[in-house]
């Protein structure tokens, strides 16, 4: 296909949100279309005015701005159809939502020591990134699966759907997120499946944890769950040789009425986005769906993680963006895909840690998210993690 040209020239890069950064940079300075790693060597690169990026085979090509503006990039790209990782920067004026500080009375959230990776039987079938503190490339097709395809989705899907609910009942004041992690574990290894997270690109825990005003990704660790909490637990699972991805927001005892109405909207947005798929939609209705109920109740969507194709490979094509967006592409029979919107409080800039996981809201309010992995069929769509 043709570049994208001049509407790309001041846009970033998509993240998918099991990744931190599809482009974020590896420790050894080697850059991937699809990592979970340091973003700060990936900074210091785009900041320089004639840093040029390449991947090679795929057709992509990135190239630092000299106009000294975090983020700024020009982006050369052939793309198939369908396939999406360009979203417009929106970062000022109108389109930077501000949450009033004087309703924000909790502390903000700290790291907790985090406790050495948990060990998983040989006996498992383990996806072929674990070996490597590397995320494998983004691969840029489509994931349509067969008969054996869908047998296989369907039951790591139902299994990552058991994993997360079990997760839930977890979630009380006192308990800690590695005390999560550790339960989540054990019931992963013990159905016979691998903790999909584990290893990828070196992250070190089964599962993501994430608390308040935590976007994505955050690592479990020792912090003790609080009365008035919300927590997002993002599971999943690798059975058979595939993958099932799901998340959903949980309450954590004495819930604010602000906070349970964050939550409940963003799941009725991945619910109307999940009612309008089929076979022909464009995926761009998607995001529009999405940010038509963000705006209603005066939420931002968040832009920098977006879903993802899903199947034998954790993370493909399509990029399925969760605001307005021109993406091209449709569905088809047999894709399968994640829905994943985060809507928050306030502002939808993210800050990571210096873990290179843990992504905040710039401004400390709250997030919340929910996931589904999704078959496309002839009639419609199925919700494999149900």
């Amino acid at each position: 296909m043709a570049p994208i040209g001049a509407m790309a020239a001041i846009r970033a890069v998509a993240r998918h949100s099991l990744l931190t950064s599809l482009m974020r940079g590896s420790r050894s300075g080697c850059y991937s279309s699809s990592i979970w790693g340091s973003g700060r060597n990936f900074r210091n690169f785009m900041n320089s005015s004639s840093s040029k990026l390449r991947f090679p085979g795929s057709g992509h090509e990135l190239q630092g701005c000299p106009s000294g503006r975090a983020g700024a990039l020009l982006i050369l790209a052939r793309k198939k159809s369908g396939f999406a990782e360009l979203f417009m920067n929106r970062r000022s004026g109108e389109q930077e939502k501000q949450v009033d500080g004087s309703r924000i009375r909790r502390p903000p959230l700290k790291r907790g020591k985090v406790s050495p990776r948990l060990e998983v039987p040989k006996s498992v079938p383990r996806p072929p990134y674990v070996d490597s503190r590397n995320a494998p490339a983004f691969l840029d097709e489509f994931q349509i699966q067969d008969a054996e395809g869908i047998k296989f989705m369907r039951a790591s899907g139902q299994l990552a759907a058991r994993v997360r609910d079990f997760a839930g009942t977890l979630v009380k004041a006192g308990v800690t997120t590695d005390e999560i992690d550790k339960a989540v574990h054990q019931m992963i290894i013990d159905a016979g499946a691998y903790p999909s997270p584990l290893g990828y690109g070196g992250f070190p825990k089964s599962v993501c944890t994430s608390v308040n005003e935590c976007i994505c990704h955050g690592i479990p660790d020792s912090r003790p769950l609080e009365d008035g909490d919300i927590v997002n637990v993002d599971v999943t699972v690798y059975l058979n040789g595939y993958h099932g991805d799901t998340s959903k927001t949980f309450y954590c005892g004495n819930v604010s009425d602000e906070a349970k109405q964050l939550v409940e909207v963003t799941k009725e947005s991945l619910d109307k986005a999940i009612s309008i798929c089929g076979p022909g939609v464009e995926f761009k209705k998607i995001g529009r769906t999405i940010n038509e109920i963000a705006d209603k109740h005066g939420y931002g969507v968040v832009e920098h993680f977006v879903g993802h194709g899903v199947g034998k490979v954790f993370h493909s094509a399509p990029s399925i963006l969760h605001n307005r967006n021109n993406q091209p592409g449709q569905m088809v029979v047999g894709q399968t895909f994640t829905i994943e919107p985060m809507l928050t409080e306030g502002s939808i800039r993210d800050v990571m840690w210096n873990d290179n996981w843990t992504c905040v809201t710039e401004d400390g309010g709250l997030s919340a998210q929910f996931e589904h992995s999704l078959l496309i069929t002839e009639s419609g769509v199925e919700i494999l993690t149900l």
